[in-house]
């Protein structure tokens, strides 16, 4: 994408637009695992309640002209708040870059906005919510049949051999040794991986999640199903550390 076509115009509004994507990444690192509503109430300060007026939730801005503080109690309010923000903001440039403004970019977009955000729910939570992987399994395949995609027969193979190879996994661990070693959040997370990816990119996925000990990683306990029971705090599953959590608005 090159300046003089307008492409840096272009980042500057995929930043833009990413980031307030980001935004309502947050609500849902926030809400979906306490099973609250998405759209109502408004966002509201965790500590004192008071609902958050417009100007405050300003992607990156408000944060920063808060001095990261909640304009009704003073509670700071994490840094997680614009990092999540920006980095949803630079997914969104490197789909653009990458992709050009295409159906391909936006699928890119959303493919990378969903592993962010189960990554952070499953730092806090150690579980990967069913809210996210199985619409992501469907859209992944629906998103096959776009041009320049890699084909619908691949997006089917990619979830059968990505779910199929994790259950397979967890089932003979769990019989030959009697404790459960991966829950099916892990499951249904990799078969989306693999509706989006492709059954080639399964392989390459499976080595990395095992050298990382990302969710994929079979050796030691991992995500469960939508209420698994936590894992130790000291072993998170996601592929980026633990962002410490303090009073916010939610």
């Amino acid at each position: 994408m090159r300046a003089e076509d307008g492409g840096w115009l272009l980042l500057g509004l995929a930043f833009v637009v990413g980031a307030c994507v980001g935004s309502f990444l947050n609500v849902c690192i926030y809400r979906l695992p306490e099973d609250e509503s998405l759209v109502r109430p408004g966002s509201r300060c965790s500590r004192c309640g008071t609902p958050i007026a417009w100007r405050d939730n300003i992607p990156l801005l408000s944060w920063l002209l808060l001095a990261a503080r909640c304009r009704a109690c003073r509670a700071p309010i994490s840094a997680r708040y614009p990092l999540v923000e920006a980095a949803t903001g630079g997914l969104a440039v490197l789909a653009l870059a990458r992709f050009g403004p295409s159906a391909a970019a936006a699928v890119a977009f959303l493919f990378t906005a969903a592993l962010l955000l189960v990554t952070f729910i499953d730092l806090d939570h150690r579980f990967i919510p069913d809210e996210v992987s199985l619409p992501g399994i469907v859209v992944g395949l629906g998103a096959a049949f776009l041009p320049g995609r890699i084909g619908p027969l691949d997006a089917l193979a990619g979830t059968i051999l990505g779910g199929g190879v994790l259950w397979a996994v967890a089932w003979t661990y769990e019989r030959l040794t009697g404790v459960e070693g991966m829950g099916f959040g892990d499951v249904k997370l990799l078969a989306m991986i693999g509706a989006f990816l492709g059954w080639q990119a399964i392989p390459v996925v499976l080595v990395v999640a095992s050298l990382t000990g990302s969710p994929p990683a079979p050796c030691c306990p991992s995500s469960g199903a939508r209420r698994a029971a936590p894992r130790s705090p000291s072993a998170p599953s996601s592929p980026w550390a633990p962002c410490s959590r303090s009073t916010a608005p939610r």
